[in-house]
């Protein structure tokens, strides 16, 4: 039925339905259909709108999501990269560079432009006019990645300001669309915040280049060994190369592809403008040829040096900041020194090492070994980390009389010394194949060599300041890194004894005093001198000359060992100390840094000495972050010399305790007014505290000098001009041997021994081994200084007189009768009699002998006793030895 069908044709009223009335120019009803479409499209529409407000808050939920999660810029504003610690020594060489990772900092203003604009044109040739993201450049790159790049790895697009976001504050490589949207607001964020050049310089210094160099500066010096000022503009191109792949285009691994990148990197900058086509296409023609530069490591024989500084400074900054803090480390080390010191103790310890033991027999043999063609078996041996740099390996050739090794990778020939042949002919004689030690001689020979078992070590240090000149730590740090200078504990024998007789002094006791020489025991301790003889009545100058263990023990017993222990461990020389007499021959532990700033405190005057390797540390900015304290430089106003008023007391108070404890620190002087006239002159002020008084320690300096002159330490002063003090060590049994010694104003100890104790042989004592070695290390030393003498304090008198043996001039204070000596009774500092325990003697002593405590008055007489040093007040039985000498100190 059609549309028209259903309109009426009766008469008017006719049909016409109430429920659908129409009229002339009424609108026909809308079909079915129509209200479907309509209904459709409101559905459609009622949809699309919930899904754009669900899209709309999931947006802004997962935006919101992901910017608190963002890390906040502000840490860039201030942004300090880890960067090398460097170590220089006194004269400002560099030693050695402490780092997990090379990295160099050069701030923006310094680097280059040609390097600025070879990255730049690389990396984000628009990185001035976006604002932190490259809209265009990640248009084209996705147009790249849907129809070029076939499945691989997606073109990047990041610009430079997102490669700091990513590895300064997201420290992620996850390829995510999370990161990627984190790395944009990131750096959209960044560029609100900072300048473009703060941002270059974060990423120049912070990218990471191969070959172990961060930063640009590090990768100039890890390519071709310069400084970033003189890169040309195909050596700048070359590192602007590396970001893409740091491996890939590593001109040592991979020459060719590093040279097609730079040449690229090159096109790339002539499309930014910086370089003309012909500039470009002149550097393509220069050769890609790098020049490694290894990790710097510590100066020739300053090892032992550097490694203890870094150990000092992880201890203060802990392992980050040591490493990564870019701190300037200024060290007080002389290299010159250092390096004649570490010669002269090896050749010390081969020498002894001839003289004691024989030829060890070689490395290994090589078989079939002819007169040529033995290079590459030789050149397949590993040599052994106590090796000297100076020597070589090298193959006895066919004959036994000669030997060929590689120098600079050429082969050479020549003949052992005949001596050499000796000395291994009666142990182990050569043969063809052997693969040994030698040491090339002038004249185209060759010196036998082996690596000594005896070791060693030895400190230099300033007397007034506690600088650490040098320091060695054994016979090779490649071999043990274990420093014998600073961490081994042996005992110091006799050389511990000026401590005693400085306790001494301190309670008005004279050098000219006399102490008995005589047999003394206890129990099972029968205490003997080195020479198993007897003076008698002795001075303490001739005792502390000719080492006489029966006198020092009688001092020590006199004193009290209370007073004796504090003043060793008041200098420093022992952290602490039983009260046993033993303890006075030197059964005590200690170190060689520490005996040698125990000395240097006799030596200065009696201020306390702290041995100190770092002069002060700076961080990279140059602010003084540690300085060495104990001497302040300043200014005083002083009146011209005929202006100045004439003392008011001729005679010095002495002001010394007699009880053995510390002198009172000096009051401090009330301000005066500076007379009319008077000038600013330098001024120093000494704040560490004092050991002794100066008159006291001058008296052991006088004594210690004739140790040189006329006593135990005669080798120790063979050939030195020079006004000299010091005193031979040897322990129980030959198991140290010890010379500490000092001029006035240097101090140098040096030990030799075995790192597990055992003896050196008989009659190996301190002068005989360590004496010759610091002899040697000593006349270097003063080469270079002033002749200087002792100064005589005020208060003290110089004084000749007979000690009955020699003819000795001392120093005297003003109530002391030089020469003469005094009944002194008691035992000192007012104290009642030691007993056994007070000694540890109580487990050997028994009641027969208890009595020698109460034995007459004599001069020097005290009370003996025994013990040992493993533990303070513990007794113990000393284990018997060799000519029964007594635990402690020979000689």
């Amino acid at each position: 039925m059609t549309r028209r069908s259903f309109r009426s044709r009766s008469p008017q009223g006719f049909g016409h339905s109430s429920g659908n009335p129409q009229g002339p120019g009424a609108t026909p009803p809308r079909p079915p259909r129509f209200r479907r479409y309509r209904q459709s499209l409101a559905i459609i529409a009622g949809v699309g709108l919930v899904g754009m407000a669900g899209a709309g808050v999931l947006g802004w939920t997962t935006y919101a999501k992901l910017v608190a999660d963002l890390p906040s810029v502000d840490s860039l504003r201030a942004y300090q990269p880890p960067t090398v610690s460097r170590i220089y020594a006194a004269d400002d060489r560099l030693m050695a560079e402490l780092a997990n990772e090379r990295r160099i900092f050069v701030p923006i203003n310094a680097i280059p432009e040609r390097v600025k604009n070879a990255f730049i044109a690389t990396e984000d040739h628009n990185f001035y006019t976006h604002g932190g993201v490259d809209f265009m450049a990640i248009g084209r790159a996705g147009l790249t990645d849907i129809f070029a790049r076939h499945g691989r790895r997606p073109l990047g697009a990041s610009t430079i300001t997102q490669q700091v976001a990513k590895v300064m504050l997201l420290n992620s490589n996850v390829v995510s669309l999370d990161r990627k949207i984190k790395e944009a607001l990131l750096a959209m964020k960044m560029e609100q915040v900072l300048s473009k050049d703060k941002i270059l310089e974060i990423y120049l210094n912070g990218i990471y280049l191969g070959n172990g160099a961060y930063g640009v500066a590090a990768a100039a010096q890890s390519y071709f060994n310069k400084p970033l000022d003189q890169l040309d503009d195909a050596e700048a191109a070359s590192l602007a190369a590396l970001p893409k792949s740091p491996t890939n285009y590593n001109p040592f691994l991979h020459p060719q592809a590093a040279m097609g990148r730079r040449n690229l990197v090159l096109d790339l900058m002539v499309e930014a403008g910086v370089l003309t086509r012909e500039q470009a296409d002149q550097e393509k023609q220069e050769p890609l040829v790098p020049q490694q530069k290894q990790r710097f490591g510590p100066l020739p024989d300053s090892e032992w040096f550097g490694e203890e500084v870094r150990r000092q400074l992880i201890a203060q900054y802990g392992q980050d900041r040591a490493a990564q803090g870019g701190l300037e480390v200024h060290t007080s080390l002389d290299q010159n020194l250092q390096t004649t010191e570490t010669r002269l103790l090896h050749e010390g310890l081969m020498n002894y090492d001839r003289a004691h033991s024989g030829w060890r027999g070689p490395l290994r043999n090589l078989s079939d070994i002819q007169d040529d063609g033995w290079e590459s078996a030789l050149d397949h041996v590993t040599p052994p980390g106590g090796m000297l740099r100076e020597w070589r390996l090298a193959v006895v050739l066919p004959g036994g009389t000669h030997v060929g090794w590689i120098e600079e990778g050429s082969p050479r020939k020549g003949a052992l010394l005949a001596t050499d042949i000796s000395w291994a002919r009666r142990a182990h004689p050569l043969r063809a194949g052997d693969v040994i030690m030698i040491e090339p001689q002038e004249g185209g020979s060759a010196a036998l060599r082996q690596i000594p078992q005896v070791e060693g070590a030895a400190v230099t240090l300033d007397v007034h300041t506690g600088r650490v000149l040098a320091m060695v730590g054994g016979w090779s740090f490649h071999e043990s890194q274990f420093n014998r200078a600073t961490q081994a504990l042996r005992q110091p024998g006799s050389s511990f004894k000026p401590f005693v007789y400085l306790a001494a002094m301190e309670q008005g006791i004279s050098p000219s005093e006399r102490f008995d020489d005589s047999p003394i025991s206890y129990g099972d301790w029968h205490p003997q001198n080195y020479e198993h003889d007897n003076w008698g009545p002795t001075t303490l100058h001739d005792a502390l000359r000719e080492s006489r263990n029966l006198v020092t023990i009688r001092v020590a017993a006199h004193l009290g060992m209370k007073a004796v222990a504090d003043t060793a461990i008041r200098a420093g020389l022992v952290a602490e100390m039983p009260h046993v007499l033993p303890a006075a021959l030197g059964a005590v532990e200690t170190t060689v840094m520490r005996e040698a700033a125990a000395y240097a405190t006799i030596a200065n005057g009696g201020h306390i000495v702290t041995p100190t390797l770092v002069d002060d540390i700076q961080d990279r900015a140059g602010s003084v972050l540690w300085q060495a304290g104990g001497l302040k430089l300043g200014t005083a106003m002083q009146a011209s010399p005929s202006e100045q008023p004439a003392p008011t007391d001729g005679s010095p108070q002495n002001g010394t305790p007699t009880d053995g404890t510390m002198p009172p620190a000096a009051p401090t002087p009330a301000p005066v007014t500076p007379v009319p006239g008077s000038v600013s002159v330098p001024s120093l002020t000494d704040t560490r505290p004092t050991l002794a008084s100066e008159q006291s320690t001058f008296q052991i300096v006088k004594m210690m000098q004739d140790v040189i002159a006329r006593g135990t330490g005669r080798m120790a002063g063979v050939g030195i001009d020079r006004p000299i003090a010091g005193k031979t060590g040897t322990s129980q049994d030959f198991h140290d041997a010890w010379f500490a010694g000092f001029s006035p104003d240097i101090v140098t100890v040096v030990w030799v021994g075995f790192d597990t104790p055992q003896t050196l042989g008989r009659n190996s004592d301190g002068g005989r081994i360590a004496g010759p070695i610091w002899n040697k290390i000593m006349k270097v030393a003063l080469a270079s200084r002033p002749k200087l003498d002792f100064r005589v304090p005020d208060g003290i008198t110089l004084a000749s007189y007979d000690t009955g043996r020699i003819s000795a001039v001392d120093g005297f204070k003003t109530d002391q009768v030089p020469g003469a000596s005094v009944e002194l009774h008691g035992f000192g500092a007012g104290t009642e009699a030691l007993t056994a325990a007070d000694t540890g003697a109580d487990s050997v002593i028994s009641d027969s002998e208890s009595g020698m405590a109460q034995m007459p008055d004599q001069p020097g007489n005290g009370t003996p006793g025994t013990g040992s040093s493993a533990a303070p007040g513990q007794a113990q039985k000393p284990a018997p030895s060799d000519g029964d000498i007594g635990v402690g100190g020979l000689y």
